[in-house]
């Protein structure tokens, strides 16, 4: 069982999320700012900060569409600053080389040195390419050369500000990582991309997994109801393929995208300038969508669009997503949703206020494609969907229904395991309380030993 500090929270959380809850519903419509919002004034925000410190992750906060409120939060950890790995490896001698022979290098050249010393193999190829490499200018750790530029985005005026690479000049010699997309919880009316736990939480993910992490900013209900949450998941999805394209075009990479016949660079919702946090550092070749509570079903639906995109959304590529715990329900109850119906912090009747608040009056249904993963002939086919981690609590009221969507998956042979964690309930990796806790980091350790599987360069080396 939860402890007793847990259940006291639990008592005081749930109160003030029906008076939240309750004020939201007496809002008239007409009060909404049409650009919509992304957190609320009772959320404790966490200032983005670009300097590597304690933690070694720096953030940085863009808003990407001029017309609403989406916006996005760029978690970089400082191993993306690391050389990149060699692709490489060293080979044996080959028989059919001519090497130097010991007789050759034992005889002795006019000017007193040993003739093997001047004709030696280096890793140029010769010695006069080793001399002419030697005059280039002499380029830092981080990929630059000694110039004004390099210093420029380096240097600040705080010690260790990263301000990202000039892509022309760098992104070839920066090290790559995967692109995670990261959905927060709340039940639609509330949390943010930039919260302080949200922020630990990204923070953590960055670390253990070693990706960039985009924290989502999606637009909350009831000033913006469904669809728009999905949609501006969708919006950051498309935004990372027209930065990979646009980063490409900056380092003279014209000539392959017309190979490719990607027209799609630019259009009304493109940023007009390359992002040089991804541009540098990121690979969205290999994209994992991660989901909090109801940010689970937005990471599905970014999922399902994704597959229907297929090719279109080159380079762009999603291989797997990881659902911690979903926000499913459905009309059918399920033996969780009534024997767990009162459960911790967020029960049944809270979650029911949270979906009227988000969708429309005239579509609301529990079995609406938002709600429901499970009904009939939604499309696309199961089968098409990427690798899916499911993580349940305990003592979460929904965990039956997100067990069952997992066992589909599996049916059509998707590799779609369940982490069920004991004594747990619904946010215990991603509450601000608990994201302290040995169950919460347990839980992060596990995410990233799954998504490793998918996003390593060197295959599965990573398996339970």
């Amino acid at each position: 069982m939860p402890s007793v500090a847990v259940k006291l929270y639990s008592v005081f959380f749930k109160f003030l999320l029906k008076h939240r809850l309750q004020n939201r519903i007496q809002t008239r419509p007409e009060d909404f700012d049409p650009f919509g919002v992304t957190s609320r004034p009772e959320e404790t925000i966490a200032a983005a900060n670009p300097l590597f410190d304690d933690d070694g992750v720096a953030t940085k906060d863009i808003h990407i569409d001029p017309f609403t409120s989406l916006s996005i939060r760029i978690f970089l950890p400082e191993s993306a600053l690391s050389p990149p790995e060699p692709s490489v490896k060293s080979r044996p001698r080959r028989p059919d080389l001519n090497y130097p022979s010991v007789s050759d290098s034992a005889r002795p050249s006019p000017n007193g040195s040993s003739p093997f010393h001047s004709s030696r193999r280096n890793s140029y190829g010769n010695a006069a390419v080793a001399n002419t490499l030697k005059a280039e200018p002499r380029r830092s750790s981080y990929g630059f050369s000694n110039d004004v530029e390099g210093l420029n985005l380096m240097a600040g005026v705080g010690a260790g500000v990263y301000r990202g690479y000039s892509p022309a000049n760098s992104a070839k010699k920066s090290r790559k990582l995967p692109v995670i997309l990261q959905f927060h919880g709340g039940g639609w009316v509330s949390g943010s991309n930039d919260s302080v736990a949200n922020d630990c939480f990204c923070r953590r993910i960055a670390k253990l997994c070693d990706v960039i992490v985009l924290a989502v900013g999606y637009r909350l209900a009831p000033e913006n109801r469904y669809p728009a949450a999905f949609e501006d998941g969708l919006k950051v999805l498309n935004w990372l393929g027209k930065q990979a394209n646009l980063a490409n075009l900056s380092m003279g990479g014209a000539t392959e995208l017309k190979k490719t016949d990607n027209r799609h660079i630019v259009d009304t919702f493109g940023a007009s300038m390359v992002e040089p946090w991804l541009a540098a550092h990121g690979d969205p070749s290999r994209c994992v969508l991660l989901g909090v509570s109801c940010g689970a079903n937005i990471a599905d639906y970014v999922a399902r669009k994704a597959v229907e995109a297929g090719k279109l959304l080159e380079p762009v590529k999603v291989v797997a997503q990881v659902l911690m715990y979903p926000f499913f329900v459905g009309s059918v109850p399920t033996h969780s949703e009534i024997k767990l119906a009162n459960s911790y912090f967020y029960d049944k009747a809270m979650c029911m206020l949270a979906w009227k608040l988000f969708l429309p009056e005239e579509e609301f249904s529990l079995d609406h494609p938002a709600a429901n993963p499970l009904i009939p002939d939604r499309q696309p086919p199961l089968k098409l969907m990427p690798p899916t981690l499911t993580v349940v609590a305990e003592h979460d009221w929904m965990r039956d229904r997100a067990i069952a969507y997992s066992e589909e998956l599996r049916k059509v042979n998707v590799d779609a395991p369940v982490m069920e964690y004991k004594d747990a309930v619904h946010e215990f990796a991603t509450l601000d309380m608990l994201l302290k806790t040995p169950q919460a980091q347990a839980c992060a350790e596990d995410i990233a030993i799954w998504v490793k599987k998918y996003i390593s360069l060197r295959g599965h080396e990573f398996s339970y």
